[in-house]
C-alpha cells in the first residue's frame, strides 16, 4: 500500500474511471486538490471565469461523446451553490457530471466559518447523490461510488464536498488494485419485447417517439435498424434529436407546441400507436394529454422506473435502458420475419414533410431570422455539433436546423438556463477539438455568460456562435401578448461608445474582441452566408471562438401554441421548394 494524501488518491481515481477533463476555478479551500492535478500531471483542467460557467462546460464535455464524463471544480460557499444552476441543468436532461468542492475543515462546519455552507444539503434537490466526507479513509469510497451513482439507471449528476483537512490528510491507498464499482442498468426480456411486437403488430399507423435516453444509452444505430426493420417512421424528441437522421426517409419530424415541425405534429394527430422508448412525456411535447393520447394506444419504455406512467398511464410500460431495449427489439423482430407492411403509412408521413413546411426565403431589411437558419443549412455540413439552450432563437434553430447524428444537437432541454451557450460550446469543443462546433444564441442569452468567450480564446477552444440580436427577450415578450404588454423585455438602447449599433444597445462586436476572439456584424440578408463562411476561416487561422452577429427585425413571433393541434403560423407559409430551399425533402410543386 502507498501512503498518499487523500487528495492525490482522488485525482488517481478521476483518471482510472475516465474522467480526465476538469472545467474550473481554484480557491483557498480546494487549493490541496489542485495541488493534486500538478502533482499527477495528467490530467486536463479549463480554467473557467464563473463556476456556474464551469458546471456548463462540464454538461457540453459529457453531452459531447458517450462514455464522458465532466467535472467541474471549485472552492467552498458560493463556488458550490454557484454550480446549482448546472446541477439542475445536468438532472432534468439525465447527464453524469462530478461536481468537486472544497469546503471548511470538519471541526469548523458548524460554526458559521467563513465561505462554510452546508452544500450537500442545498445540492440534494438537484444531484442524484451529495456527500460531504467527513473521514479522509473515505474519500476512495466515496469517489468510486459516484461513478457508479453517475452511471446506473438513469444518469445523473454527483456531487464531492471534500473539506479541507480531508483534502490533506494521508491514507493508504493502492490505485493498481481499484477497479470501477459494477454498473446496474435495467434490461428488456424477451417476453417483454415479444409483447411490445404484439402490440405493434396490430397498429396502422404506428409511430416511434425517440428520445434522449436513446442518445445516452449510445443506440442510434439500433433505433434505426429497429425503425428500418418494422417500416415504423420515428419522431425523435428534442433530446433525441440526431438519433434518426434528419435526411431519412422514415424521420417523420418533431412533434410539439414551440421546437416542431408542422409535418410532425399532423403525422402524431393521424397515427394510431405510439411507442416512445427513452422518453419523458416533456409538456412543451405533448401539450395536453388529452390531445395527445386521443385515440392512440401507448407503450413507454425508460430506464426509470418512475417515468412510467408520471405524465399518463400507457397501456403498456418496461422498464429498461433504451439500448438494452432496442437490441431485444431487433432480434425478436428478425426471429419472426414477416413483419406487417408500413409502406403505406410511411409514404403518407413523406408525404405531409414534403406539403407542411415553413418559408424560410426572406429577403427583407432588417433581417428575419428565419434566413439565418437557411443560410446556416447551406453554411454548416452534416458533421455539425450545434449547441443552444432557451429563447425564440433556439426555438426556431428546431423548427428550421437540420441535424444528421446524435450529440450533433447539444440543448439543455428541460432546465434551459439563460447562459448556458457559451460555457457548454467550450466544452463540446473540448471534447471534439476536430468538430464544427456551432452555437446559437438570441442577444440576452449570449450576455449571461459572455464573459466566458475569454475562456475560448485563452486555452484555444474555437467554435462559431452564431447570435441573432432583435435586443428583446423575445420569448418573453411573445409569451406577454396574452397580457398585452411589452414590459421589463426591450434591451435596446442609445450606446454612447457604438452608434454604429443603431440603438440596439450592446456592442457584442466590440465586447467579443475586448475577450480575446473574432466578430462579424452583419445587417443584410446576403450578407449571412459570406459571414459564416469567413467566421470558418477566421476559426481556422485563429483558434478562438469567432461571434457572427446577425442584426434581426425588432419584432418576430415564432410559431408556437397550446395544444399540437392549434400551433399559430404567424409568418406566411412555405407554398414551393423555393420558399424553403434548405428543407431535406423537396416540396411538391
Amino acid at each position: 500500500m502507498t501512503r498518499m494524501r487523500a487528495v492525490d488518491a482522488a485525482v488517481l481515481i478521476l483518471e482510472k474511471e475516465g474522467a480526465t477533463q476538469l472545467f474550473g476555478l481554484p480557491g483557498a479551500a480546494i487549493n490541496p486538490f489542485y495541488s493534486a492535478l500538478r502533482a499527477h500531471g495528467g490530467l486536463h483542467h479549463v480554467l473557467a471565469r464563473h463556476v456556474e460557467a464551469a458546471s456548463h462546460m462540464a454538461e457540453g464535455y459529457t453531452r459531447a461523446r458517450a462514455g464522458n464524463i465532466g467535472v467541474c471544480v471549485g472552492t467552498s460557499g458560493p463556488a458550490g451553490t454557484d454550480m446549482i444552476t448546472g446541477l439542475y441543468s445536468a438532472q432534468a436532461d439525465s447527464i453524469p457530471i462530478l461536481a468537486i468542492t472544497g469546503q471548511a475543515p470538519v471541526d469548523k462546519l458548524h460554526k458559521e466559518d467563513f465561505q462554510a455552507v452546508d452544500i450537500s444539503a442545498v445540492a440534494g434537490p438537484v444531484t442524484k447523490w451529495a456527500s460531504t466526507v467527513m473521514e479522509a479513509g473515505q474519500v476512495p469510497g466515496t469517489f468510486q461510488r459516484a461513478f457508479q451513482v453517475m452511471r446506473s439507471g438513469r444518469p445523473g449528476p454527483v456531487l464531492v464536498d471534500l473539506p479541507i483537512d480531508v483534502q490533506q490528510a494521508e491514507i493508504d491507498f493502492d490505485i493498481d488494485t481499484y477497479e470501477p464499482l459494477p454498473v446496474d442498468k435495467p434490461a428488456m426480456t424477451r417476453a417483454q419485447a415479444a409483447r411490445v411486437l404484439d402490440l405493434l403488430a396490430q397498429a396502422e399507423r404506428p409511430l416511434i417517439v425517440a428520445g434522449g435516453g436513446i442518445v445516452n444509452a449510445d443506440a442510434s444505430a439500433a433505433l434505426v435498424e429497429f425503425a428500418e426493420l418494422t417500416g415504423v417512421p420515428v419522431i425523435p424528441t428534442l433530446m433525441g434529436w440526431g438519433s434518426m437522421p434528419d435526411n431519412h426517409p422514415l424521420m417523420a419530424g418533431m412533434v410539439g407546441l414551440q421546437t416542431s415541425h408542422r409535418y410532425g405534429n399532423a403525422s402524431l394527430l393521424e397515427s394510431d400507436f405510439v411507442l416512445g422508448i427513452g422518453n419523458r412525456w416533456a409538456n412543451r411535447h405533448t401539450g395536453s394529454v388529452a390531445t395527445y393520447t386521443a385515440g392512440r394506444t401507448f407503450v413507454h419504455i425508460d430506464i426509470e422506473p418512475t417515468q412510467i406512467g408520471r405524465v399518463f398511464a400507457p397501456d403498456y410500460g418496461v422498464v429498461s435502458d433504451a439500448g438494452a431495449a432496442l437490441e431485444q427489439l431487433v432480434a425478436v423482430a428478425r426471429e419472426r420475419g414477416t413483419l406487417p407492411d408500413r409502406t403505406a403509412w410511411a409514404d403518407d408521413c413523406r408525404a405531409r414533410r414534403s406539403s407542411l413546411q415553413r418559408k424560410t426565403n426572406f429577403d427583407t431589411v432588417p433581417i428575419k431570422p428565419q434566413r439565418v437558419y437557411q443560410e446556416m443549412n447551406t453554411a454548416f455540413g452534416p458533421d455539425t455539433r450545434y449547441v443552444s439552450t432557451i429563447g425564440l432563437s433556439q426555438i426556431q434553430a428546431a423548427q428550421l436546423l437540420h441535424v444528421f447524428e446524435p450529440r450533433h444537437w447539444i440543448n439543455a432541454g428541460q432546465a434551459g438556463p439563460l447562459g448556458w451557450t457559451v460555457p457548454a460550446a467550450l466544452g463540446v469543443a473540448a471534447a471534439d477539438p476536430e468538430a464544427t462546433v456551432v452555437a446559437l444564441s438570441g442577444d440576452y442569452d449570449f450576455q449571461f455568460l459572455i464573459e466566458e468567450l475569454a475562456v475560448g480564446a485563452q486555452f484555444h477552444l474555437p467554435y462559431i456562435h452564431v447570435v441573432v440580436n432583435n435586443a428583446y427577450l423575445g420569448l418573453i415578450r411573445q409569451a406577454q401578448r396574452g397580457f398585452d404588454m411589452d414590459y421589463c423585455v426591450q434591451l435596446s438602447f442609445d450606446n454612447v461608445n457604438s452608434t454604429e449599433v443603431g440603438g440596439y444597445g450592446v456592442d457584442h462586436v466590440k465586447v467579443a474582441e475586448g475577450l480575446g476572439c473574432k466578430a462579424i456584424r452583419v445587417t443584410e440578408p446576403d450578407d449571412i452566408l459570406p459571414a459564416l463562411e469567413l467566421a470558418k476561416k477566421l476559426l481556422v487561422e485563429f483558434e478562438v471562438p469567432v461571434v457572427v452577429e446577425v442584426i434581426l427585425e425588432r419584432v418576430t413571433n415564432v410559431s408556437m401554441g397550446t395544444e399540437i393541434d392549434n400551433v399559430v403560423e404567424f409568418e406566411e407559409l412555405a407554398a414551393s421548394g423555393a420558399d424553403a430551399p434548405t428543407a431535406t425533402i423537396a416540396m411538391l410543386d
